[in-house]
């Protein structure tokens, strides 16, 4: 008998894969300082929680949130922008860094008018200038 190591033949059903997370192009993050708000289930679906945060970088699939306390945080969670008026973002937590920054993926691709928006209402100074258009 030989020891020789079975033939593994590529197979389309070996690799199982999602349009969002495996082959979606990754769009490039821009820095931005707005309030927002964190909202999720505790316990089950006994109530809704919320915790306030501020987003540090923003692209239009992704976000790196700064949180003010540590906290239990579940895998899915809305994510509020009050001040843009843009309600509940679902968003999935890709990663927890030690320093109270999590980074989130957006369950939909924002559009160029929710950024704008985003960015209108930023306390960064790269988004001083930037206007509303309210026509569009």
């Amino acid at each position: 008998m030989s020891g020789a190591a079975p033939v593994v033949h590529q197979h389309f059903l070996n690799k199982e894969e999602s349009f969002m997370y495996d082959r979606e192009a990754n769009f490039p993050m821009e820095d931005t300082r707005n309030e927002a708000r964190i909202e999720f289930t505790e316990k089950g679906m006994q109530h809704l929680s919320s915790r306030r945060c501020e987003i540090i970088k923003l692209s239009k699939s992704s976000a790196l949130i700064g949180i003010m306390t540590q906290f239990q945080l579940p895998r899915n969670f809305y994510l509020d922008i009050p001040s843009a008026r843009i309600p509940l973002i679902g968003c999935l937590l890709k990663r927890v860094h030690g320093n109270n920054i999590i980074e989130a993926r957006f369950l939909r691709l924002l559009t160029d008018r929710d950024l704008n928006r985003i960015f209108v209402y930023s306390m960064h100074p790269n988004h001083r200038n930037r206007t509303l258009d309210i026509y569009r």
